[in-house]
């Protein structure tokens, strides 16, 4: 084995994310967190009306998919808009909404599996994600909305597998 020259010697470098974020992080204050939790509040009333107005459009790029196919830009769109609805349904209290569309996403995720994914499915998809918005089903507690859901995962994952 060789001798080395020099000894082995470590370098620390500065840690300058502590000197750019300034020191430790203040306390949480209680009136700002109120005030936080006030507007949330003030916002949660329209979330049923943004939420509507996400799967309104999801419908919109349905229908333009019956004509178009799924091909294109078309079918990327309707992948965009579910994938955009699975963070949102969470988000806007309606966690079945997200487990909809994050199944339909999974259908129709690449080119590949929108040539080759039923029209039906899908539709059966975005109509799910509409009723659960007229029946107010938020989540998997509902055994319609329950049954409807795993129903329709069964079927996505028949045709492209367990993947997420």
């Amino acid at each position: 084995m060789a001798q080395r020259e020099r000894p082995i010697e470590i370098i620390n470098p500065p840690n300058m994310l502590k000197a750019k974020l300034g020191g430790p992080l203040p306390a949480a204050d209680d009136a700002l967190m109120k005030r936080a939790e006030a507007a949330l509040d003030g916002l949660r009333q329209n979330f049923n009306d943004w939420l509507g107005e996400e799967v309104t459009k999801l419908e919109g790029l349905m229908r333009t998919v019956k004509t178009e196919g799924m091909q294109g830009e078309a079918g990327e769109a309707l992948f965009t808009c579910a994938h955009d609805l699975r963070g949102l349904g969470s988000t806007y209290e309606f966690p079945i909404i997200t487990r909809l569309a994050a199944s339909l996403s999974k259908l129709i995720e690449t080119p590949e599996q929108r040539a080759s994914a039923p029209l039906a499915l899908i539709d059966a998809h975005v109509g799910a994600i509409r009723a659960a918005i007229i029946q107010n089903v938020r989540d998997d507690k509902d055994p319609v909305g329950k049954a409807l859901a795993e129903e329709l995962e069964a079927r996505v994952v028949a045709l492209v597998g367990e993947r997420s």
